[in-house]
């Protein structure tokens, strides 16, 4: 599988980036893992490695393989309990894999929330969304974890979910623009991110992947306010896991971007809450 990353985030944690670029050694990666638990969390990668080793998947070193795996976590342990997957929970992740990814509060999102910039009893819960675009035979989808500290819009430009005061969602962006103090447990660095996996059955080289992800992430900055903020670790990666002609790599481009946003606003519209941080309302 061809890859390529695209970070924004001032505070990301990550893992195996470096073998994204197309003057790594390595042709090609195996896997990419959305994880939570913060930097604890890469340890979940440990497991995806070892159940793609015992089926002889990864970079060939004359004495076995090596899986490559490039990682990349949420901060979600200002929410709950403060735990983290381990490498048996990348491996039992990888058993249970299927061809349809569960939305909403699960997974990497289970912990993940918006909407941050009033600190915890302001925001909202966030979650995984999908979705996908076809034109012809080319397919571009989209995963996303939605862990942002900034509100999340819609289309429109209105909230859909995002830091609220007693009377109402009091629109972040405004609020900090104007001189607004964050405050709150989410308001130190490295404690927000959003997370995304574009993915295309269209072959492209590792280079072209670069600027499917560059574009993917501008709709961040679409349905984000604020978005890259200190507080923030964002990154996108972008996959080509077929061989599908491209006759138009502005085509792919778009077609993530579009696909990106609709799953930026399906990971809060899904999305679960709790008495602590109520969720938003369904689809």
């Amino acid at each position: 599988m061809q890859a390529a990353v695209h970070v924004r985030g001032r505070a990301t944690g990550t893992r195996e980036l470096g073998a994204l670029s197309p003057r790594h050694l390595v042709p090609t990666i195996n896997a990419i893992l959305l994880t939570g638990g913060s930097a604890f969390g890469l340890g979940a990668a440990d497991g995806v490695m070892r159940w793609l080793a015992e089926r002889g998947w990864g970079f060939q070193v004359g004495v076995g393989v090596i899986p490559i795996v490039p990682a990349a976590v949420i901060f979600d342990l200002s929410y709950g309990d403060a735990v983290w997957p381990s490498a048996d929970d990348g491996y039992r992740a990888c058993e249970s894999a299927g061809p349809e990814v569960e939305e909403g509060s699960v997974g990497v999102g289970t912990g993940a929330t918006v909407g941050k910039a009033l600190g915890p009893g302001g925001a909202m819960k966030g979650g995984v969304g999908t979705w996908s675009l076809r034109k012809g035979d080319l397919v571009v989808g989209c995963v996303a974890v939605v862990n942002a500290f900034g509100d999340i819009r819609d289309g429109s430009g209105a909230i859909m979910a995002g830091a609220r005061s007693a009377s109402g969602f009091v629109d972040a962006h405004q609020y900090l623009s104007d001189g607004g103090i964050p405050g709150g447990s989410f308001t130190q660095a490295g404690t927000d991110t959003t997370l995304v996996v574009v993915g295309t059955n269209g072959r492209l080289s590792r280079v072209q992947l670069q600027g499917v992800a560059e574009m993917a992430m501008d709709s961040l900055a679409q349905r984000i306010t604020p978005v890259g903020t200190e507080f923030d670790g964002d990154v996108v990666f972008a996959a080509s896991a077929g061989d599908t002609p491209v006759s138009s790599l502005l085509a792919v481009e778009l077609l993530a971007q579009k696909a990106t946003a609709v799953a930026v606003e399906r990971a809060v519209g899904l999305a679960v809450g709790s008495d602590a941080v109520p969720g938003v309302a369904g689809p």
